[in-house]
């Protein structure tokens, strides 16, 4: 029987840290609201590499990009193997797209 392990986020300890960061940042907007505003654009860039160092992780020797598993690699066959293969076939399927 497989399990499947459950989101941090879900468990009792990751809602427990939602609810206080929720608090922390109700607060922090009602008391310090003009220190804040003029802080906004800056916390809006740095927003963009914590969501691409949380939203990319799990990466391993068997993840891809998006998260979907390699089984499809074959056996014994690495990484650039497999990307060498995949380039020739978009390759491949891009001239036969081309000439029909």
């Amino acid at each position: 029987m497989a399990t499947q392990k459950t989101s941090f986020w879900l468990a009792p300890k990751g809602l427990a840290a939602l609810g206080l960061i929720g608090a922390a940042t109700y607060f922090l907007l009602i008391e310090h609201r003009q220190h804040v505003w003029q802080f906004l654009p800056f916390l809006i860039l740095l927003a963009c590499p914590f969501m691409h160092f949380f939203m990319h992780r799990g990466h391993g020797v068997n993840r891809g990009h998006g998260g979907h598993s390699a089984s499809h690699q074959h056996e014994g066959e690495s990484d650039q193997d497999a990307y060498q293969r995949g380039l020739e076939d978009g390759r491949r399927d891009s001239e036969h797209r081309h000439h029909h």
